[in-house]
């Protein structure tokens, strides 16, 4: 496996952000926790700290320190099915606000606990704006009650894009024009409530010139993506994970676009001198789900031993700002509205089946991984259709395999290695009778 070495540089840029919010109480910082989409450009251009639930979620399970949280969260009552990202993030919530009472809970470990999860300060008003997911819609009310209901919160309501009305498509549609309008109208109510929370004239100014870096990060992001339709492809899925931190929620500015510059330069570089995103390139595979962040490493060099270049996916290719085109810097409500509907779990069957198709062809893919995950039901539900809408339309075969997004309990090894070896070996029979 040969990971581009410029995404080695999103690790640096991620933990600064992460030691600036656990530092914002010692600077006077107000600081808003909120989950789904990248709202957070608006707390930017606001001079707010922001922390962003699924982020710090899969930052404890990337690091396997994800276990105390959860833990707090069981023993407060979340059962283990429920989003382990919410139930993680939730669990830190509880821990942090008992640090900040000073109570002893009697949660088991407690100390040590508090060490890890207290360091999150608490926040001074909650934003909600999750799109395609139920509990996504209700976490921060969760939250919310959990810090007693005495912290502000506003909610942003994003409605489900089913995309079935004849004139419905991708970006089209007279669903998409509602849509956009209806959210765009509460952005602004947000950003009324932003300026009551801190007693300050919101900064549009400050808000187009972070969306010109967010832009044109974006359009950079893309552009090297497209460059791995390449084959062998000079970068690949693990790639594109690596660098969704940075184009998702850390701050925009000059060195959001210097990051992404060197990443498209580096993949430009790789194709132009012949080198491979791994060594013997055999197999190319689209990877559908939520990244399992206790495995992401493992999951990285298990696919590579089998010469298989996973080069695209639903959770990097159609989120975090993909389609930088919408966006207008100058009036930059309305791309920002839109970006906020297209979550890969805001979307009916229909364009999900058309997003998939239209990736797997694009990339020349042999066949789907699918990640089950099993406390993500918003991205799991439509995965067998799109299964028999690949095999149907493109004739690429599939395979399962049971994984969570930030509980490594649910991974079960052995599953995913026979299936992905049923699934490589199918794909050579079809090649030889192909060549027959």
């Amino acid at each position: 496996m040969n990971r581009l070495g410029s995404t080695a540089l999103a690790g640096a840029m991620t933990s600064a952000y992460w030691e600036r919010i656990f530092t914002a109480r010692e600077r006077g910082a107000q600081v808003v926790w909120y989950n789904g989409s990248a709202v957070n450009v608006i707390f930017q251009a606001a001079g707010l700290e922001w922390c962003h639930g699924e982020a710090f979620s899969a930052r404890l399970a990337a690091q396997h320190l994800e276990k105390p949280a959860q833990l707090a969260g069981e023993e407060y009552g979340y059962v283990g099915e429920l989003c382990s990202y919410a139930r993680t993030h939730l669990g830190c919530a509880v821990l942090t606000q008992q640090a900040r009472e000073e109570e002893n809970s009697g949660v088991v470990g407690m100390v040590d606990q508090r060490e890890l999860a207290s360091r999150l300060p608490a926040p001074d008003f909650f934003v909600n704006a999750y799109a395609g997911c139920s509990t996504g819609q209700q976490w921060d009310e969760i939250s919310y009650r959990v810090f007693g209901k005495d912290v502000p919160i506003f909610n942003v309501s994003l409605p489900f894009l089913w995309g079935n009305k004849p004139d419905a498509g991708y970006l089209r549609g007279q669903e998409w024009e509602e849509a956009t309008t209806y959210v765009s109208d509460q952005l602004h109510d947000l950003i009324r409530f932003v300026e009551q929370m801190t007693g300050r004239k919101f900064d549009f100014d400050r808000l187009r010139e972070v969306m010109s870096y967010v832009k044109k990060a974006s359009e950079l992001r893309r552009e090297a993506m497209a460059m791995c339709k390449a084959a062998p492809t000079p970068a690949t899925y693990w790639d594109w994970i690596a660098s969704i931190a940075p184009i998702n929620f850390l701050p925009a500015g000059p060195e959001l676009v210097a990051y992404f510059q060197a990443v498209r330069d580096e993949v430009a570089q790789r194709l132009a001198d012949g080198v491979p995103g791994i060594a013997n390139e055999r197999y190319r595979l689209y990877f559908d789900g939520i990244m399992n962040w206790n495995k992401l490493g493992y999951l990285a060099r298990k696919f590579a031993e089998y010469d298989v270049a996973v080069v695209c996916g639903r959770y990097t290719h159609n989120a975090f700002w993909q389609e930088p085109h919408l966006i207008d810097t100058d009036d930059p409500i309305r791309g920002m509205a839109q970006h906020y509907l297209l979550c890969p779990t805001n979307h009916g069957v229909r364009t999900l089946k058309y997003l998939t198709n239209r990736d797997c062809a694009d990339y020349g893919v042999d066949g789907i991984v699918f990640h089950s995950t099993r406390t993500c039901r918003a991205f799991t539900n439509p995965q067998h259709l799109l299964a028999k809408s690949a095999q149907k339309e493109l004739g690429i075969p599939s395979m399962f395999f049971e994984g969570d997004v930030a509980d490594a309990s649910f991974y079960k090894e052995e599953i995913l290695e026979s299936r992905l070896v049923a699934m490589l070996e199918g794909i050579d029979v079809r090649r030889a009778r192909a060549l027959a």
